[in-house]
């Protein structure tokens, strides 16, 4: 399915401020789910340079270095892709063990993506209690801890949409009984984690059939299956992610896959405003 997303951002400054470095994720990924034909980066000022690069999971940052003071910045970034069929991994015979928990100690590239979400690398105890109650009955397999994890967690937490402030851990999550997309993707990875299955945050867009009246940026978790490789799960949707879903970087953190992030530098208690708005046709 071929779809023109125009996503553009404009943050307004009371006086003008210095922007300092800023770092833009925004361009979608280009694989075997989604094909992108052409992507074009405008920003205003037109006082800067950009510097491309690759992250950690190979998705594409832009580097902003602005030069002068300004009153506002336009971000806007414009993509073609095309969309593919993802398959449904439970119809699918996988000989690779799919008993939990994974053991993956011969694959050193995955062992960041089992680590606990607190600093010192420990799982949340609401997550590892999810995480056991979701074991409960399933004899031990990936995919059926996936399919009853995401029902416990639709049961237990509410999706509500809430634009402003970083994702809440799956302790508050759980105990307050509603979360928004981020917050449930985070509570997803988390209890994932606990049980050795490697996990990742993910933001991106998610269309559908009958356009709505705004997007937003959507969020949800990519777990590393033994034969299927990294495939995606939606704890706010319907769980297996299918060709409505268009994913634009994934992290470990879900900080380090905002659409910009930067500072500036200003008079102190400086009113500053974002206006937002992201097209799909």
């Amino acid at each position: 399915m071929k779809k023109k997303i125009i996503h553009t951002l404009v943050y307004t400054y009371e006086f003008p401020v210095l922007l300092e470095e800023h770092l833009i994720c925004l361009k979608p990924r280009s694989n075997i789910f989604q094909e992108l034909s052409k992507f074009d980066l405008q920003i205003l000022p037109s006082s800067n340079y950009i510097f491309p690069f690759l992250s950690d999971n190979g998705d594409d940052i832009f580097k902003v270095i602005f030069t002068g003071h300004t009153n506002s910045l336009t971000i806007k970034a414009e993509s073609d892709i095309e969309t593919k069929t993802h398959p449904d991994l439970y119809k699918f015979k996988n000989e690779y063990d799919l008993s939990l928990p994974l053991k993956i100690e011969s694959n050193n590239s995955l062992i960041g993506f089992i680590k606990g979400w607190f600093p010192n690398g420990q799982h949340d105890p609401a997550a590892i209690k999810i995480a056991q109650e979701a074991l409960a009955g399933i004899n031990n397999n990936l995919l059926d801890f996936l399919y009853q994890l995401i029902e416990l967690i639709k049961d237990r937490v509410k999706y509500t949409p809430r634009h402003m402030g970083p994702a809440w851990t799956s302790g508050r999550t759980l105990s307050e009984r509603v979360g928004s997309c981020r917050d449930l993707a985070i509570l997803l990875m988390e209890t994932c984690r606990c049980v050795g299955i490697p996990s990742r945050f993910v933001s991106g867009y998610q269309f559908m059939e009958q356009p709505l009246d705004k997007y937003e940026l959507h969020a949800w978790t990519e777990v590393f299956i033994p034969g299927f490789g990294w495939r995606g799960f939606d704890p706010s949707g319907s769980g297996l992610i299918n060709h409505n879903y268009i994913a634009l970087a994934s992290s470990s953190k879900s900080e380090l896959v905002a659409p910009v992030r930067g500072s500036f530098v200003g008079p102190s208690k400086l009113k500053s405003e974002l206006k937002w708005n992201i097209e799909i046709t």
